[in-house]
């Protein structure tokens, strides 16, 4: 189930947002991280399955509605289930325009399209 991330959850949201290639250091991960508690246009969502938060993803809102896909982390126990793919169907639910990838989550997004 997709929960709206609260501050509380920084450190549990910073390890998911790691399995990003861009995002392994923890400088760069408090910067992301600061973005979406700071920052009212970008929004993390967690993936709750039984008591543990398993994914992660991150959109930013664009002016006209649509807003663009910046982060989707997954944990490698959940992968090849379908859940980043639910995280993405999710999200566009949530939306009143069209989610966008960006340049790194183009070719995932892009996979998720094609099922």
């Amino acid at each position: 189930m997709l929960f709206p991330y609260k501050s509380a959850q920084r450190k549990i949201a910073m390890g998911l947002i790691s399995f990003m290639p861009k995002e392994k250091e923890i400088k760069k991960l408090q910067k992301t991280i600061d973005l979406y508690e700071k920052e009212t246009e970008w929004e993390l969502f967690l993936w709750k399955v039984e008591d543990d938060y398993v994914a992660v993803i991150g959109v930013c809102h664009l002016a006209n509605g649509d807003a663009e896909l910046h982060h989707l982390g997954v944990n490698p126990s959940f992968r090849q289930e379908g859940l980043g793919k639910r995280l993405i169907e999710e999200v566009k639910r949530r939306l009143e325009g069209r989610l966008l990838p960006t340049k790194e989550t183009r070719a995932f997004f892009d996979v998720c399209q094609d099922d």
